[in-house]
C-alpha cells in the first residue's frame, strides 16, 4: 500500500506521519507538496496537523485552495481513502468534503495533552483492527479542536454512525470532564457519509511506539491497512 503525506507551508506533523508510515507500519510513503497536482499513484492521503499558512484568516481556510487539494478532492469522490489529522480536520471541514465546523476550544486555550477516545464503531475503514467500544490513549495539540455542527445536523451524524471516535474518561463514559475542548457531543473524530474520509483530532502518529507513551494511534493506520488490502483482495475475485 501507499500513502502520501501532504505539505503544506506550516505544516509541522507530516515527518510524523511519514515516520510512522515508513518506519513503524513499514509502508511505502510519498511526500505530495502543496502545489503539486501529482498524487503519485498513492492508495491514501493523508492531511497532516500543524499550522498551514500560518492559519491566517482560520485553520485550513487557505490551505484548501492549494492546488493539490484539487486532486485530493477528485480522489475522494471517486472513494479514494483520506485522512485529516487535526489541522487536516479542519482543511476537510474547510473544504466541504466533512460536514461541521472546528472552533476555538471552549477554554480559549492551546491543548497539548493525552485523552482516552472510545471506539464508536468497528465497521469503519479507520477503526476496523479496533473494537467498538475500546478505548484509545492517544494525544491532542491543538487551539481549534471544538467541534460544531447544527442539532439536526448532529443527529444524523450520529444515526448513519459517521461519529467514530468520542472523548471519554476512565471508565469509558463521555463526560464533559473528558472533553478537552468543548466539542459537541464529546466528538473526536467523524467520517463522511460514504466513509472513506475522516478527521479527528487527537494525532495518531505521535502514538505508534511504546516509547511515545502509546502506541495506540498505530491501530488506526493498521485499520486503513486492512481495509485496503481486503478491497484489493476482493477485486482481484
Amino acid at each position: 500500500m501507499k500513502f502520501g503525506v501532504v505539505t503544506f507551508p506550516g505544516s509541522n506533523c507530516d515527518y510524523d506521519a511519514y515516520a510512522a508510515l515508513k518506519f513503524i507500519l513499514k509502508e511505502e510513503v510519498e511526500f505530495l507538496w502543496h502545489k503539486s497536482e501529482d498524487l503519485l499513484g498513492c492508495d491514501a492521503i493523508v492531511l497532516p496537523g500543524g499550522f498551514s499558512y500560518g492559519d491566517y484568516l482560520r485553520a485550513g481556510a487557505i490551505a484548501k485552495f492549494s492546488p493539490i487539494m484539487n486532486k485530493v478532492l477528485k480522489f475522494a469522490a471517486s472513494g479514494g481513502i483520506v485522512m485529516g489529522i487535526c489541522n487536516g480536520f479542519q482543511v476537510l471541514t474547510e473544504c466541504g468534503l466533512l460536514p461541521g465546523a472546528l472552533m476555538r476550544n471552549e477554554h480559549l486555550r492551546f491543548s497539548c495533552k493525552f485523552v482516552r477516545l472510545r471506539v464508536e464503531t468497528s465497521s469503519s475503514i479507520f477503526t476496523r483492527a479496533c473494537s467498538r467500544g475500546e478505548i484509545l490513549k492517544i494525544p491532542i495539540a491543538h487551539n481549534e479542536g471544538n467541534y460544531y455542527h447544527f442539532d439536526d445536523d448532529i443527529k444524523r451524524l450520529e444515526d448513519n454512525g459517521q461519529v467514530v471516535f468520542r472523548y471519554v474518561d476512565a471508565a469509558g463514559e463521555a463526560t464533559r470532564q473528558a472533553n478537552p475542548n468543548g466539542s459537541l457531543n464529546n466528538i473526536a473524530g467523524i467520517t463522511n457519509e460514504q466513509g472513506n474520509i475522516l478527521g479527528m483530532m487527537p494525532h495518531p502518529e505521535r502514538s505508534v511506539e511504546p516509547i511515545l507513551g502509546s502506541a495506540d494511534g498505530l491501530r488506526v493506520f493498521e485499520s486503513v491497512r486492512a481495509s485496503f488490502s481486503s478491497t484489493v483482495t476482493a477485486g482481484r475475485t
